[in-house]
């Protein structure tokens, strides 16, 4: 099972999916699509426990995290 987890002020949810799942997976796209368009910043946890940024959905990611825009004044 793959995971999406979004970060936000209330803590964070997490989205499990399948990723040999056709329908699963489109729906897992369409979050990651939503959630980079209105401003969360996407990263892929690696293996060595760091993380990268990713612009584009990537379904072979086991954990993929999701941070809000920083807001700052």
């Amino acid at each position: 099972m793959a995971v999406q987890i979004v970060m936000d002020h209330t803590g964070d949810s997490r989205f499990q999916f399948d990723p040999g799942d056709i329908q699963a997976l489109a729906a897992a796209e369409q979050r990651f699509r939503k959630l980079t368009e209105t401003g969360f910043t996407a990263a892929v946890r690696t293996a060595a426990g760091t993380s990268h940024r990713i612009s584009t959905f990537d379904p072979s990611a086991q954990e993929t995290l999701f941070f809000p825009r920083l807001v700052g004044g």
